[in-house]
């Protein structure tokens, strides 16, 4: 997996060996044809918390309202974006629009993005989902949706991802 945006996506404005220092509140995508997930976290506590599912409006067109609502008000500092690729690691339809995507989220907002591959983030939210319901009977979460979930776990890996390289630096 790279923290680092896929080539050609210029849009990290400052190295990720000063990003922790820098960088307290990120908002995470996991972008979808239909659904976008969406996950806040951050980078001193490393805490994560799913936030919700927007739909896709008309045409596989973002609810950019929703969007713009949320980056309003939790005024993040930085921006992922979860990119789906073949367990091979090549693209498709849906890694070409997620990319597309993240250009259009720098470009709206000026923050710097930074994209993931996020291979196998939705069974992994799907087996944290199912495990906490078993653990927790009694305690119910809220029902934030799968792809939120998906967004959480792609921003934990991001996090984890970034804390091990300035730990390497």
């Amino acid at each position: 997996m790279s923290v680092t945006p896929d080539r050609g996506l210029e849009t990290d404005s400052i190295s990720t060996g000063n990003l922790l220092a820098t960088c307290r509140l990120v908002l995470c995508f996991d972008f979808g044809f239909y659904r976008i997930g969406v996950a806040v976290g951050e980078t001193v506590t490393g805490s994560v918390h799913a936030l919700c599912t927007t739909s896709n409006l008309r045409k596989r067109v973002p609810d950019w309202d929703t969007i713009i609502q949320l980056i309003s008000e939790w005024q993040p500092d930085w921006l992922v974006v979860g990119v789906p690729r073949h367990s091979d690691g090549t693209s498709s339809a849906i890694t070409k629009a997620a990319i597309g995507f993240s250009k259009q989220l720098h470009t709206r907002f000026c923050l710097p993005v930074s994209t993931i591959d996020e291979h196998l983030s939705s069974w992994e939210a799907k087996q944290q989902f199912y495990t906490q319901q078993c653990s927790n009977n009694h305690h119910r979460r809220r029902n934030v949706g799968l792809d939120a979930r998906a967004a959480a776990v792609i921003l934990e890996s991001w996090l984890n991802q970034i804390g091990d390289s300035s730990d390497n630096a």
